[in-house]
């Protein structure tokens, strides 16, 4: 038996009520993380140590493309979640799919929807896509962070069993098991842990060589979500893909780490192109003076 099992804090889901109307901490959550992630890139792109000299987008931009992207979260983290997690059930009851208050929300398919929403505002806007793509993936630990603290708040998305841990925590609706709270590890590792190396990459790398900044998130965030996932219990409609007793703490593979797989090769892929595209064209410009 565990030293310690923590009861879970049962905060009331509804942040604010107003007679019939109800602001929940989930909608808060996202809020927080995209405003925050505004903030932050417009910091970013008026910093002009941070381009070299480099075409920047400007903070009005910045401005205009926050509707895009929070648009690119919500329906692509929505389509994701329903064609990735539980196409069968939203088949059979499509109103479902729009009850997002009611949590499943895909970060790949999030993802999906802000990638393309960036190539459509650049290509209206005559930017860098990757430029783009570079400041978004410097600010989006952010939207990581609150999105994994609301899961934990809902109380969704829990751990898998923990009985000699003593963090572990009992949640209401998955029985008097003690798990693992892997909604907050992923708050550490995919928020915290990354936010850290997203800044020091910015300040460090920079923007002057476009795809690189976005390489090192999809590497960091693939990496840290497949290893949260060995914590985390799999969505009950899925289960494990494959395998039934890998890894010290059994279990197989996940979709989330089926998904997050592509994300580190591309991501290496990414960074070796565009230092490749950097070195190529310093090269020709020596040559030329």
């Amino acid at each position: 038996m565990p030293l310690l099992v923590l009861p879970f804090p049962h905060i009331d889901p509804i942040a604010i009520e107003f007679g019939p109307f109800a602001i929940r901490w989930y909608a808060l959550a996202y809020v927080a993380g995209i405003v925050l992630g505004w903030w932050y890139s417009r910091r970013l792109v008026a910093d002009a140590a941070l381009w070299g000299g480099r075409p920047r987008p400007t903070t009005a931009d910045m401005d205009d493309l926050i509707v895009w992207v929070a648009l690119g979260i919500v329906l692509g983290g929505r389509v994701g979640y329903v064609l990735f997690y539980n196409f069968d059930s939203y088949i059979e009851n499509p109103a479902e799919i729009l009850t997002i208050w009611r949590g499943g929300m895909s970060f790949h398919g999030g993802l999906l929807g802000v990638t393309l929403a960036l190539v459509i505002f650049a290509r209206a806007r005559k930017l860098s896509f990757l430029s783009l793509l570079d400041v978004a993936a410097v600010v989006t630990p952010i939207g990581l962070f609150t999105g994994r603290v609301a899961n934990f708040v809902n109380g969704e998305l829990w751990g898998r069993p923990a009985p000699d841990v003593p963090w572990s925590v009992v949640f209401p609706r998955a029985g008097d098991v003690p798990r693992h709270p892997s909604q907050l590890y992923e708050a550490f590792g995919e928020g915290i842990l990354l936010f850290i190396v997203m800044a020091l990459a910015a300040r460090l790398i920079g923007f002057q060589r476009p795809g690189i900044v976005s390489g090192i998130f999809a590497i960091g965030y693939g990496t840290a979500r497949i290893v949260c996932e060995v914590f985390r219990e799999p969505d009950e409609q899925l289960g494990f893909l494959f395998g039934s007793a890998l890894g010290p703490l059994g279990g197989g593979i996940t979709m989330g780490q089926i998904l997050s797989l592509p994300l580190v090769v591309g991501g290496i892929l990414l960074v070796w192109a565009a230092s490749q595209r950097f070195w190529s064209r310093t090269q020709t410009r020596d040559a030329a003076a």
